[in-house]
């Protein structure tokens, strides 16, 4: 048959029948779920094999060291000690909105649902020479990081929309690490993505040794934010300059306790380009987050008047963009890092680069969709001599 029956699952399955908890811990796992919604099952990364004349094809390139081959002992939230390289071409609908991702159905509607047309695993070196065919002429790339409560294909679909939305940015490539997809998985998923370092800094040697690749884009959502840090980290205790000398850093509404994130800043010290933090104050996700970390703030909410932000940004090390005014489709406001990729898009071909902040400003980036595209970053910093990132504890 042309159409495959795709199995769909509710998020909200997820949610055990009764929870032994205190208050705080309850309302995070109802905030967490309440952008519960229908979920893509794992044949939805089967090959379709239609293709519609006028259809758009984007080719996505993913890592993982999940395990993906699914039986009774093998789980794909099960960690796998070696990466799998594999390669997706996906169909994208015309008549899609920004930043909203409709998964296909038995059905296929073309015009609106994104679905997989070809599917092939890769050898190490394979990938390699993909991504350097994937590449744009600039030589930059870009790696993207999901966050907590993801499967596999659930991510793929994401990076596809970011890859649709980007417009002519090169695809990104996924780093894909073994979540439970589960509301009640936070803990595991915590303990999941901190035990794929390794692999995601070996992903970033991969890379690296594409030809055409001479910049890399490290973009991370919320506990994948934490995971890219800890790779970094990593990456500098083991004295690899060579790779964090090409490397610029986003972290989109960063599940990080902020105590560990300033740990990890003076660890990692400053890099060629601060590390770039998408931040929002009205982000619910976070909020639960928080509670269940005994109601520790989150970098993703931290202002720009923060003590550790003031620090921070005087030394170099970070700048802040506010993207609490961009448009989510979540209920949670969790996601709005998905409709900066077409802004992105758009201000790469009016030389947007111009418009960001030269290594030695401080202060606020402010993003603000309703300014004229070429001016999408509004620098409202003030050019300052650099300063060392002071041991002092700071207070909140």
């Amino acid at each position: 048959m042309i159409f495959k029956r795709f199995r769909m699952r509710n998020a909200c399955s997820n949610i055990p029948g009764r929870l032994h908890c205190g208050p705080a811990i309850l309302l995070a796992f109802i905030l967490i779920a309440g952008g519960c919604a229908t979920r893509p099952a794992s044949d939805t990364l089967e090959p379709v094999a239609i293709s519609p004349p006028g259809t758009q094809q984007r080719t996505i390139l993913t890592s993982t060291n999940r395990r993906l081959h699914e039986n009774r002992k093998n789980k794909p939230d099960r960690r796998s000690d070696s990466l799998t390289f594999e390669q997706y071409s996906f169909s994208i609908p015309a008549k899609r909105k920004v930043n909203d991702i409709v998964y296909p159905t038995r059905k296929i509607d073309p015009e609106r649902q994104y679905y997989v047309t070809q599917r092939k695993a890769l050898s190490e070196v394979a990938f390699i020479e993909n991504v350097n065919a994937q590449t744009n002429d600039d030589g930059t790339l870009c790696v993207f990081i999901h966050g907590y409560n993801y499967t596999y294909q659930e991510a793929l679909f994401r990076t596809a929309q970011l890859a649709a939305d980007a417009g002519e940015l090169s695809p990104p490539v996924l780093f894909s690490w073994p979540s439970t997809a589960s509301v009640s998985g936070y803990v595991a998923d915590r303990d999941a993505a901190l035990a794929s370092r390794t692999e995601l800094a070996a992903l970033l040697e991969t890379v690296n040794k594409a030809p055409k690749v001479k910049h890399v884009v490290i973009f991370a959502h919320s506990m994948g934010a934490m995971l890219a840090v800890e790779a970094v980290r990593q990456l500098k205790f083991e004295g690899r300059d060579d790779l964090l000398n090409r490397m610029e850093i986003v972290l989109a509404a960063a599940d990080i306790d902020v105590d560990l994130f300033e740990s990890q800043l003076r660890d990692i010290g400053p890099l060629p380009i601060p590390i770039t933090l998408l931040v929002s104050k009205e982000d619910k996700a976070l909020v639960a987050s928080s509670l269940l970390g005994s109601k520790r703030p989150r970098v993703g909410q931290i202002s720009a008047a923060a003590p550790l932000t003031k620090m921070a940004a005087r030394a170099d090390l970070v700048r802040i963009v506010d993207i609490t005014s961009l448009q989510d489709p979540n209920p949670l406001g969790h996601n709005r890092y998905g409709s900066l990729a077409q802004l992105m898009g758009q201000a790469a071909q009016q030389d947007w680069q111009q418009q960001m902040p030269a290594a030695n400003y401080i202060g606020t980036l402010l993003l603000n969709p309703s300014t004229p595209r070429s001016k999408t970053l509004a620098n409202l910093s003030r050019p300052v001599a650099a300063k060392p990132f002071a041991a002092t504890p700071v207070s909140r």
